[in-house]
């Protein structure tokens, strides 16, 4: 696969009929740093794209992903996470004037935007026993609840008795 610092479209070049690129952005061209404090960028931004003028816009539609290595939100473990944006779109008005356009920060914006907020090693992922710190996906924690612990609204249900229906 090539890789490319940015991806730059030549509007002079471009095939009448539109033209297809994929390969891969470098790294460092894409400035992910605070995008995300969970999830770390792995390489660069895979694409597949066309890329076609109409009139006086250049339209992009295609596929682009990331690899990130994150931290899971809920147990701390570490794993591996693909995002894609598998209908990439994008669109930039052109003048006689225009010579090059940059793809390089819509592709990185609509990785961001697909980034997970609190990402999870997995959906059923137990998490860390909020007293002792044990990884409840390996094994069940040995803690007991206090008394007060039951439920952070036990002190509601003793207000009114049962609830109307």
């Amino acid at each position: 696969m090539e890789t490319q610092a940015r991806l730059i479209v030549d509007i002079a070049r471009l095939d009448e009929d539109g033209e297809s690129f994929s390969g891969e952005t470098d790294a460092e061209a894409l400035d992910f740093a605070g995008a995300k404090a969970l999830c770390t960028p792995v390489g660069g931004i895979r694409y597949s794209v066309r890329v076609e003028r109409i009139d006086s816009e250049l339209l992009i539609r295609g596929h682009i992903s990331h690899l990130f290595a994150c931290v899971c939100s809920r147990c701390a473990r570490r794993f591996e996470l693909e995002v894609a944006d598998s209908s990439f779109f994008a669109n930039f008005p052109i003048t006689e004037t225009t010579e090059f356009v940059d793809l390089t920060p819509e592709m990185r914006e609509a990785i961001i935007l697909a980034l997970p907020g609190y990402p999870v090693c997995r959906e059923d992922c137990k998490g860390l026993c909020a007293h002792c710190g044990a990884d409840l996906n390996s094994k069940p924690c040995s803690c007991r609840p206090e008394a007060g612990d039951a439920s952070p609204w036990a002190a509601l249900d003793q207000l009114g008795g049962k609830p109307k229906r």
